[in-house]
């Protein structure tokens, strides 16, 4: 693929699309404006609620969601709710803690208090967690799509004293909503690789190893089903675009050609620096081109794996530091873009909170709005999806520009690769991993599965 931004623009209006009021668009600014708006929807809903979400969690933010789905349920049984999360990682408790049944106990606890219990469903990408999982995202509640790259628990909801930062939008759309919904009725629960997660005697993922291949094969094929619209004058378009593994990823594809595409202007949000080479080499041409390209990323404080100094070491801790060894080498590669301001990097960092962002805007006119956290891992591994936005009438500047003005408010503009700490000033047990990761050359390979 080597396509000049004309050819690629043309090749994004080729797109099957659906035409989108952007007075039907709602953009959240806060995890908190998060928690109250899905409560709101899941109180509002009369015919059906389908959540997508890595992990609903046994805490007291996911209790409370968990509470509110079985409480609609009973006030209207013939409300159509299924939870779809991943399988491994629904019967697992959190890294480095204890054993133990994981959210299926959570769920298998409401199935048995309440007279009429909803679908909780695992589904397995792949035989073992650490090659793949959902990472599919959307909420539907009737005809609104709430589309976030968070999962559901109480740091993701703001629910105590911290929060865990994301994108939240809101899309009133009934054909949209009906396309996630067939997608996931009649790709996930219908597989017989998927299965309920609140029986006591559930399968061994094992003895669902044919099931599990045969889910993947046709997630590789899988697309969103819907009628093309032509765009109405006033509005935008928009298209759900889903993707696994790296042969006919159209999610990844489309990743590219928005890149491809760019004239003026990049911006683009990521949890983890690790960006996979097709990612890293449409961004070099682009600033060859002289495209402005903005990358905001989490600080290695801000990232969900940190570990205070003062805490306990785990291994798990030093994979921030890895993300932030990747950005000061590709801040040293690009100096000369930073020194002449057409390479932006902002650090987000908010007291002791994390950053969880994905997504990108590509000039005046396209959005993606996404779960994938545009890594490797994600371009590779695991089950992702999209939404992607097409705007040429501009007429969803002001929001984006407010969106984005929410995100910067904690960011620090790094003028040099020297603003960012180096492996000197680690941690000693940091150093000490980090080192012998490097000695035994197993950083190529971590790269690829973060």
């Amino acid at each position: 693929m080597n396509l000049k931004p004309q050819e690629s623009k043309e090749q994004l209006s080729k797109l099957p699309m659906l035409s989108q009021n952007p007075e039907n668009i709602k953009i959240l600014h806060t995890a908190a404006d998060f928690r109250y708006e899905l409560l709101k929807q899941i109180e509002n809903a009369q015919q059906r609620i389908y959540i997508v979400a890595l992990y609903l969690e046994n805490d007291d933010a996911g209790r409370e969601i968990f509470t509110a789905l079985y409480e609609a349920k009973q006030k209207n049984p013939t409300l159509d709710i299924n939870v779809l999360v991943d399988w491994h990682r629904a019967q697992r408790g959190l890294i480095g803690a204890e054993k133990s049944d994981g959210n299926a106990a959570l769920y298998r606890e409401f199935s048995e208090k309440y007279e009429h219990s909803i679908n909780v469903l695992g589904v397995p990408v792949r035989n073992k967690e650490v090659f793949g999982v959902l990472h599919l995202k959307g909420f539907i509640f009737d005809d609104t799509v709430v589309y976030s790259g968070a999962s559901l628990n109480d740091v993701y909801l703001a629910h105590k004293d911290k929060y865990r930062f994301d994108r939240y939008h809101v899309l009133n759309n009934a054909l949209l909503a009906n396309s996630m919904v067939s997608f996931i009725k009649k790709t996930l629960i219908a597989s017989p690789a998927v299965n309920c997660l609140s029986q006591q005697n559930r399968p061994d993922t094992k003895s669902l190893k044919p099931e599990i291949k045969e889910l993947r094969k046709q997630l590789g094929l899988a697309n969103y089903q819907f009628t093309s619209q032509t765009r109405k004058e006033g509005e935008v378009g928009i298209t759900p675009l889903v993707g696994l593994g790296r042969k006919g990823n159209k999610l990844n594809n489309y990743i590219r050609t928005l890149l491809a595409s760019a004239t003026s202007e990049i911006t683009i949000c990521t949890p983890y620096f690790n960006f996979p080479k097709p990612i890293a080499k449409e961004l070099k041409k682009a600033l060859r081109r002289g495209v402005k390209v903005t990358i905001i990323v989490g600080d290695k404080t801000a990232n969900d794996f940190y570990i205070s100094p003062e805490e306990e070491f785990k291994t798990i801790a030093g994979l921030p530091y890895l993300y932030e060894i990747n950005l000061r080498n590709f801040a040293k590669a690009n100096e000369t873009y930073i020194a002449s301001r057409q390479l932006s990097l902002n650090l987000w960092k908010h007291e002791n909170n994390s950053f969880h962002l994905k997504g990108m805007w590509v000039d005046k006119e396209y959005t993606l709005i996404t779960g994938s956290n545009l890594n490797p891992r994600a371009w590779k591994l695991d089950l992702e999806n999209g939404l992607l936005l097409q705007d040429p009438e501009q007429l969803l500047v002001d929001t984006k520009q407010a969106e984005l003005d929410v995100i910067l408010e904690h960011t620090q503009l790094i003028g040099s690769y020297k603003q960012v700490d180096k492996l000197d000033s680690y941690p000693v047990e940091v150093k000490k991993l980090i080192k012998r990761i490097k000695r035994i050359k197993a950083d190529h390979i971590l790269n690829q599965i973060l």
